[in-house]
């Protein structure tokens, strides 16, 4: 995700957009009506108060790594969020309350906080984006997922037009899901994380994890070691940014894991046959939680399926969908839909997508 730079608008400035694929990880989308950067806090509740004035939609993008938007781009003002900066707020009882920007590169921050002898976030290092999309999305990555070190979510509420700082719970933090994801009420400005203060690592709960590392679940090991780790197995998958990788040209996992009840637990295991069984895990209230990329390689799907129309599923990882170059989100959205349709046909299991979907749909 490009920073701003002398050939990108200055903090509060609008210019008309030629395409901001140029802003997101897939390259892909098409104009806004207006382009706006905010490096402050009030630059963007002002971006914001004023479009609501105007009766203009808006739409708030940072690290643009979980937006899947439409070809015809955006029809109002983009704001591209460029807010900066970290500081622990509170130390006490071996733990310390950090506060970072909404606009702080994610990967930055996790590094930030482990140099600082910091600890609970290594397991989500190499997650592209900013520190503001996370309890959107409650990002997870490796047994770890944000919703288990956030304390608070400071946020502008467009509805009563007033500053809020939204509790744990009220954050109604789900698998992959919040309160602030398919809501445009909220705008997060910074995020509360309450770390601990060790070297070593929170207990791996992550069976793929535990193996790199040589260790069973709940054990620990240094933070650093779960860091270059999960790092080296990111980039394995190509989900760790590198524009010389067209595998990371994506927005990490486009389908969700999905979470069966135990009666469609037992009708995908009806249909099985010669798939064999597959792994799964259970979940919270007596449901199953079954790897999407199995079920989406089982179903005829593997990797680098595609290649026409500019897109493909990954060459590393059958979850990941990739622009290769010269594509559309429509040819994207249209190997999602074959994909979705081939799982449901084969398991009867139907997957959503993960990323959020502007202008578009599947």
């Amino acid at each position: 995700m490009p920073d701003v730079s002398a050939d990108q608008p200055t903090a509060a400035s609008a210019v008309r957009a030629s395409s901001l694929g140029a802003y997101t990880t897939l390259r892909l989308g098409g104009p806004a009506s207006t382009l706006t950067v905010a490096t402050e806090p009030d630059e963007a509740v002002s971006t914001v108060r004023g479009a609501a004035r105007k009766g203009q939609p808006i739409l708030v993008l940072a690290g643009g790594s979980n937006v899947v938007i439409g070809d015809d781009g955006f029809p109002g003002t983009v704001l591209l969020l460029r807010t900066r900066g970290v500081r622990v707020v509170e130390r006490g009882a071996g733990g310390a309350l950090v506060r970072v920007a909404a606009g702080e590169p994610w990967d930055d921050f996790v590094a930030h906080t482990l140099e600082r002898g910091l600890s609970g976030l290594e397991a989500l290092s190499g997650i592209p984006g900013s520190a503001g999309a996370t309890p959107i999305q409650n990002v997870g990555a490796y047994g770890q997922e944000v919703a288990h070190t956030i304390e608070a979510v400071h946020v502008y509420d467009r509805d009563d037009d007033r500053m809020r700082v939204l509790s744990l719970p009220e954050c109604g933090f789900a698998y992959r899901s919040s309160i602030f994801k398919h809501n445009d009420r909220w705008l997060v400005l910074e995020v509360d994380f309450r770390l601990a203060e060790s070297a070593g690592s929170a207990p791996i709960r992550y069976a793929e994890l535990g193996r790199h590392l040589g260790v069973e679940a709940g054990e620990r090991v240094s933070a650093g070691q779960v860091r270059e780790t999960v790092l080296k197995l990111r980039a394995s998958k190509g989900m760790v940014l590198d524009p010389e990788d067209l595998d990371t040209r994506s927005v990490g996992s486009f389908f969700t894991n999905p979470v069966l009840s135990a009666q469609e637990w037992a009708r995908v295991q009806d249909r099985l046959v010669d798939a064999g069984e597959p792994p799964s895990w259970p979940a919270p209230n007596g449901t199953v939680k079954v790897p999407a990329a199995w079920l989406i390689e089982k179903a005829g799907f593997g990797k680098g399926y595609g290649g026409t129309g500019g897109v493909a599923i990954s060459s590393k990882h059958t979850l990941a969908l990739t622009h290769r170059g010269g594509g559309t989100t429509a040819a994207l959205l249209g190997l999602a839909r074959e994909i979705r349709d081939g799982v449901r046909g084969r398991f009867g299991v139907v997957l959503h997508p993960e990323p959020v979907l502007i202008n578009c749909s599947l």
